[in-house]
């Protein structure tokens, strides 16, 4: 395959992208601060290359399913900021109408199948996803997201091997920011090289530098090829970083302040800015306008949330069973 093309329009793509995210999540550890969101927030912030590269190859057709470090995703694959805060608010105008909070962002329309709560519970899930569009003759990727932790589970491997044997056109990622909560890799696997265990199966398998948009671009711009073309799944390991705890009650003091350092010098917004202004794609203003433009649209998703109104009491019970008449069931 040749090389995936990177444009200019890719990289101010990538930018504004990232920028919102980072910028959503910062006001999202301020609004839990302030107790306005509550219950469990995994903040994506280090992570933003990851989601930014996939959605400049992937169409609006495919389908993403994720873990509960979700924010990101919503944002990335077109959900709007409004409809993602007030879901963390727990308002009715949520994207889950308030009922599934921070783990289980959630959109029919952009294809956003999750936000999951139960660690690894997404990619046998993700897995049949891709043979529904197999089933139905369509050309449509599932991209399964899943963190290092859920590899751990052994729902991973009976979907590695059924996804082979059917060669269903799904992409596993594992976003590899190196600690399952607060246990680093090396404590929980002598495999530390994560993307192998894809070729016990011998599925296509790679790791790829999480930090860098081109990185995740191309790589990713391969896997969905060759799904699309029905050649079956690919395993990427992508390798990345949060910079904050696992959760907003994680002090994360198990990382030493030069390994986090270390990260935060390769960040992908700077470092993809700084690629923008050496490439003369956008000048100084041209992007201090586009941080201007996301600072409004938080402080907007903000108000939004603020005035949205709570679910009513009668909301409890609907969206809990698919509504159908079974002439079995008796009254």
């Amino acid at each position: 395959m040749a090389k995936a093309k990177v444009t200019k329009e890719t990289y101010l793509q990538w930018y504004e992208q990232m920028q919102l995210i980072r910028r959503f999540e910062e006001k999202c550890a301020q609004l839990y601060g302030q107790q306005k969101i509550k219950g469990f927030c995994h903040l994506y912030i280090g992570q933003e290359a990851v989601v930014a590269g996939t959605y400049s190859v992937i169409t609006s057709e495919d389908s993403v399913i994720t873990a509960y470090r979700d924010h990101g995703h919503a944002l990335a694959c077109g959900m709007t900021p409004e409809s993602v805060m007030a879901e963390l608010y727990g308002k009715v105008t949520g994207c889950s109408k308030g009922k599934g909070g921070s783990m289980h962002m959630f959109s029919k329309q952009f294809r956003n199948f999750g936000g999951h709560g139960i660690v690894g519970g997404q990619v046998p899930l993700g897995a049949g996803i891709a043979f529904a569009e197999q089933y139905l003759g369509t050309k449509n990727v599932n991209i399964c997201y899943m963190g290092d932790g859920a590899v751990r589970q052994g729902a991973l491997h009976e979907t590695f091997n059924m996804a082979m044997l059917w060669k269903l056109p799904v992409v596993f990622v594992v976003e590899n920011n190196f600690y399952a909560m607060g246990t680093s890799l090396e404590r929980t696997t002598n495999l530390t090289d994560i993307y192998k265990m894809g070729l016990a199966y011998d599925m296509p398998s790679q790791w790829v530098d999480g930090m860098s948009c081109e990185a995740v671009h191309e790589a990713m711009a391969v896997a969905v090829e060759r799904a699309r073309k029905g050649d079956g799944p690919t395993f990427l390991e992508i390798r990345t970083y949060r910079y904050r705890g696992h959760s907003m009650s994680d002090p994360a003091k198990y990382r030493t302040k030069e390994e986090v350092e270390d990260y935060k010098s390769k960040d992908p917004i700077t470092v993809t800015r700084e690629t923008i202004l050496k490439k003369k794609y956008a000048t100084e203003a041209e992007l201090s306008a586009i941080d201007e433009k996301i600072e409004e649209q938080v402080k907007a998703s903000v108000e939004f949330a603020e005035n949205s109104p709570w679910p009513d009491v009668s909301e409890l019970y609907t969206d809990v069973y698919e509504q159908a008449d079974y002439p079995f069931i008796m009254d």
